[in-house]
């Protein structure tokens, strides 16, 4: 199944001349020449937002960009864990509270344009994996996403999650935008039908109904956005989101109006509420114990990837290359797991699509903000938003996933090595549509290769002991 936290639309915009990744807790004091420093408003004080190079109205934009490309969720998260006798009901208000809980978290504490939701990816894994592959109860599976948030919080507050960071060769760390970037191209093309699962022997994927209306409403949408963006036309990718919205509700008769207004549900009749219903007791056992290891694994580097990714693509990184308040964005990340948890929700991770309000201007903490207050508001209003159909989002998606393609002029092509390993993490990370696994056969292969060529003098502790983790969590049969 394909990865969507990855579903990972990521672009590392970071001084090439970086070659340590990590975070650090202060902001950047350099502002651009061309920006007007006067105080302004509680806002503009508040998340710095002159400071960036941004506006108050550009930032609200780019969060609304942000919903849009990631509202999916509530429908899809729902729709997987009701197959795994879920009430699908309560989980859509679980995800709503999560993705709210989460995303002003990380736009009011740690102040970046970084979206938190539901991550589909692990939602699969427990749904799939954990449920219906081990026989396990909707509240012992609870219970190990609550683990998991647990010991992903204390990773991210000891400072491993910053040391991973640190760690991460330059190569590798751009690989990881590039093959992102080409792992997006993928799924929106898979999600209106242009690029299908090949049904017939051959290539695993083959060209679908070129002529459909989905996949002409896509191609044309990118085209749109690539002119606007030429014409610098502020909101230009959510004003085409809006517009195929309304095209798709004029002539076609998969998107209704099924109304504006529903109350939220935390349970279905019959059906017993989720809130605090995890079984934290039965996911200590050591039949589970290693699912609840998968789930951190596959998170440290998922969700880690996608905040140095979002935050690299906003100008948050400082001169160093280390991430703006890049401790709490992580504290933050995790410990929305622990409030899905509770709440009756998938684990939570930092959503790639936080890249789509990037791209349409976000660099503050307001954007995902605004993410926030509206998926509170979505519990009210799911019936609208069930309007933006997929070929809406889709064109989004590849732009960004285009963008990220640049990362390829910062590799360092006089060290064949490392950038090498970072060919490899990113084309893995599209064969293998999983991002973790590029990453693991980024770093395998770097530090083979380095001590092959005798370069073994260039490899740091970090990277090696890294390597050696993911190459032991992959032969061991823990990855999801």
């Amino acid at each position: 199944m394909f990865r969507f936290s990855v579903l990972i639309k990521e672009q590392l915009m970071m001084e090439s001349s970086a070659q340590q990744l990590g975070d650090i807790d202060i902001t950047p004091t350099e502002r651009p020449e061309n920006v007007h420093t006067a105080s302004g408003g509680f806002l503009d004080r508040y998340f710095g937002i002159s400071k960036t190079g941004s506006t108050e109205k550009r930032e609200v934009v780019a969060g609304i960009t942000t919903f849009l490309a990631m509202v999916y969720s509530v429908f899809v998260v729902p729709g997987m864990l009701g197959k795994a006798g879920f009430d699908t009901s309560a989980v859509f208000v679980a995800v709503c509270l999560t993705t709210a809980f989460g995303s002003l978290l990380m736009g009011i504490w740690a102040r970046l344009p970084i979206a938190i939701g539901c991550a589909i990816s692990l939602t699969a894994f427990t749904a799939f994996g954990l449920v219906l592959g081990k026989g396990l109860t909707p509240a012992i599976a609870l219970g190990a996403v609550f683990l998991m948030g647990v010991v992903f919080t204390a990773i991210s507050v000891t400072g491993v999650r910053s040391w991973i960071l640190r760690n991460l060769p330059v190569g590798v760390a751009h690989g990881t935008g590039i093959g992102i970037g080409l792992f997006l191209l993928l799924i929106a093309s898979n999600d209106v039908g242009l690029i299908i699962k090949n049904p017939a022997a051959g290539m695993p994927v083959s060209l679908g109904h070129i002529t459909a209306f989905p996949v002409l409403m896509s191609v044309a949408g990118l085209a749109a956005i690539f002119g606007l963006e030429r014409r610098r036309v502020p909101g230009g990718i959510l004003l085409v989101v809006v517009g195929l919205s309304v095209i798709g509700l004029i002539f076609d008769p998969s998107v209704r109006f099924h109304g504006v207004f529903a109350w939220p549900a935390l349970s279905a009749p019959g059906h017993a509420s989720l809130i605090g219903a995890m079984d934290i007791k039965g996911a200590l056992s050591m039949a589970v114990l290693p699912s609840v290891l998968a789930l951190v694994m596959t998170a440290v580097f998922d969700a880690t990837g996608t905040i140095r990714a979002v935050a690299g693509q906003a100008g948050q990184i400082d001169q160093n290359g280390r991430i703006v308040n890049g401790g709490r964005a992580l504290t933050a990340d995790s410990l929305s797991s622990i409030f899905s948890a509770c709440f009756g929700g998938a684990p939570a991770a930092a959503y790639i699509e936080s890249s789509v309000g990037v791209a349409a201007g976000a660099k503050t903490g307001l954007a995902a903000t605004v993410v926030g207050a509206l998926f509170l508001a979505v519990m009210f209003l799911s019936p609208l938003a069930s309007l933006v159909p997929s070929y809406a989002t889709a064109p989004a998606l590849m732009y960004v996933g285009l963008l990220m393609l640049g990362n390829v002029s910062k590799l360092h092509f006089d060290d064949t090595v490392d950038t090498m390993s970072g060919l490899v993490c990113a084309v893995y990370i599209v064969l293998s549509a999983n991002i973790v696994t590029g990453i693991m056969l980024g770093f395998s292969t770097l530090v083979i290769g380095r001590i092959v060529a005798g370069e073994w003098r260039k490899l740091n502790v970090g990277t090696v002991a890294i390597a050696v983790v993911l190459a032991v969590f992959y032969l061991g049969g823990w990855a999801i």
